[in-house]
């Protein structure tokens, strides 16, 4: 017997969709351009079909809290059961962008645990999208992180984390760093999975992403 090459080509059409929440700045409009944008993916825990649950961490915490967040914040939730998909949120951002007063080259995205892995991904697969990521307790495959080295990196994770080791970070991080890209990595010692509330706590985090634009 032997083998012989094929090959197919077929047009496949998909329609996509989430819930999401959407924090809009004070002043925004639409007819205006100059907004950054913020992407948050959520952890495993915040799946379903309660937006409530997304509010529970991260950004979204944050800007429930703070009248004047400066982005506008789009935090999508995954189905349960389900792990993010970079289709649905790459046409999310379309749809975002298409819909508010959006600066495109200040568009960045972050994420916990299960969000963490997902902004590993998705700037990997999109990273002409963004102006900087920070992906917190999160992981990926190292092998096509040199696709970020255009995109500046900022990573956290917690040296006591038993559900997602810091080898995983670790090893993203060094993987863009080898393809002679931007990225850092901040470890808390006594952390363990919860790496997430010091880090949106933090000031200086908001100001080291909006000191990025995307670079092209």
């Amino acid at each position: 017997m032997s083998q012989h090459a094929r090959s197919f080509e077929r047009e496949i059409t998909k329609i996509v969709g989430c819930r999401y929440l959407l924090d809009l700045p004070r002043g925004c409009a639409v007819q205006e351009r100059g907004w950054p944008l913020m992407l948050y993916l959520h952890g495993a825990g915040e799946r379903g079909d309660d937006l409530e649950l997304v509010k529970k961490h991260g950004p979204a915490n944050v800007a429930e809290n703070q009248d004047d967040f400066p982005f506008i914040l789009v935090s999508p939730q995954c189905p349960e059961g389900r792990w993010w998909g970079n289709e649905i949120l790459n046409a999310l951002i379309d749809e975002i962008t298409g819909q508010h007063a959006v600066d495109t080259d200040r568009i960045y995205l972050t994420g916990i645990s299960m969000g963490g892995f997902g902004t590993w991904s998705l700037a990997i697969e999109h990273p002409e999208r963004f102006a900087a990521i920070v992906p917190i307790c999160g992981g990926g495959a190292p092998y096509v992180a040199d696709r970020l080295k255009h995109v500046p990196v900022w990573a956290f994770h917690g040296a006591r984390d038993d559900v997602v080791p810091p080898y995983e970070s670790q090893r993203m991080v060094e993987a863009v760093q080898a393809a002679g890209g931007n990225a850092k990595l901040t470890i808390y010692p006594e952390a363990t999975h919860d790496a997430w509330t010091e880090t949106y706590n933090n000031p200086e985090l908001y100001e080291w992403l909006l000191r990025h634009r995307r670079t092209g």
